[in-house]
Parts: structure tokens; sequence; C-alpha cells
């Protein structure tokens, strides 16, 4: 029993001592800062994220067509132009069904007991349509062009962009709507 307590009070002065083999926690080599910069920081080894090493199928490299088509698709005409289709279709779809729903499409203010026929009502339904139409069509190409104004002006392309194209664009048609009468702020 003494022999095994002298045993472990020597252990633990090696363990102290000047002489331990392992690398005491003040060592730069261990400190937490260098091990973040190690994992996360500018001294990260880059890695190679080619699907050949990932273990993936390999893509073969695009044409000229194809990168050509692809810088095409990415242009702010074609996005623009693309918003403005696209928001004229639901533009035309939402007012149809708007006008569906309405109550009041096809009747004459002047002859309110009239029925109306399913002509007027059709009028009316492709009126609004067009209506809704346009206007979907006009944010849609608004927002979109603003939204490539400044993720060009900016450098980046985030869903930051989309809030300040869509502020812009909201701006916008409110100024437009204050314009015909006189300048006037409400409270």
């Amino acid at each position: 029993m003494a022999a095994s307590t002298g045993a472990a009070s020597a252990a633990g002065s090696d363990s102290q001592g000047p002489a331990s083999a392992g690398p005491s926690m003040d060592s730069p080599a261990l400190q937490y800062s260098m091990i973040l910069d190690h994992l996360i920081g500018d001294k990260r080894p880059v890695k190679d994220l080619s699907p050949g090493v990932m273990g993936g199928l390999p893509v073969p490299l695009k044409s000229d067509e194809q990168k050509m088509i692809e810088r095409g698709m990415e242009s702010c005409a074609f996005k623009a132009v693309l918003a403005c289709v696209g928001g004229f279709v639901l533009g035309g779809a939402f007012g149809v069904f708007t006008a569906g729903i309405d109550t009041n499409v096809g009747f004459d203010p002047k002859d309110p007991l009239r029925t109306p026929t399913a002509r007027e009502v059709l009028k009316d339904m492709g009126q609004r349509g067009m209506s809704y139409a346009k206007n979907f069509a006009i944010v849609g190409a608004m927002f979109s062009c603003t939204e490539c104004i400044i993720e060009s002006h900016r450098g980046k392309s985030d869903w930051k962009n989309a809030v300040y194209s869509g502020c812009v664009t909201g701006g916008a048609i409110g100024f437009r709507g204050t314009l015909p009468g006189v300048f006037t702020v409400r409270f």
C-alpha cells in the first residue's frame, strides 16, 4: 500500500514537472483563437468541391452556345421581359377571377333592375382582366428592372436587392398616384 502511494505521488510530480511530455495549455499550438483561425479563418485550406472529388457524377464543360444562352437569360432585359409577360398573364387571370366573383359585373347603373346579358358580363370581365394585366405587367417590369440595377450597383446577389427593389417600386407607384393632384402630405 505504501509503495502504491509513493508511485502515485511520483507520477503526480512527473506530470507537473518540467520533464512532462504533453504541451501545456498556455502554448500557442492549443490556443482557441488559433484553432478557430485554422477552422474558419483565412488559414483554412481551400477544398476542391468538384463532383469527381465529392463522389458525384462529373459535369461536362459548357459549350460557348450554352454559355451565351445562360448569359442572355441572366441579363436585365430578359428578366424584365419575363417579369412583364408573367405579370400580364397573372394580372389577366386575377382580373377575370375577381370580375367573376363581383356581383356588379355587367350591371348598368342607369337601369339596375335590368339583368345583364352574357355578352355584357364577358365584356366587363375582359376589360377588368386587361386592366389588371397591364398594371401587373408594369409593376413586374418595374420591380425586375430596379432589382437588376440595384444588383449591378451593389455587386451582390442576395435577398436585400429584392427588398430595396420593392421599396423603390412601391415608392414610385405611390409617387405616381400623387402626380395628378396637388402634392399633399396626409398624416
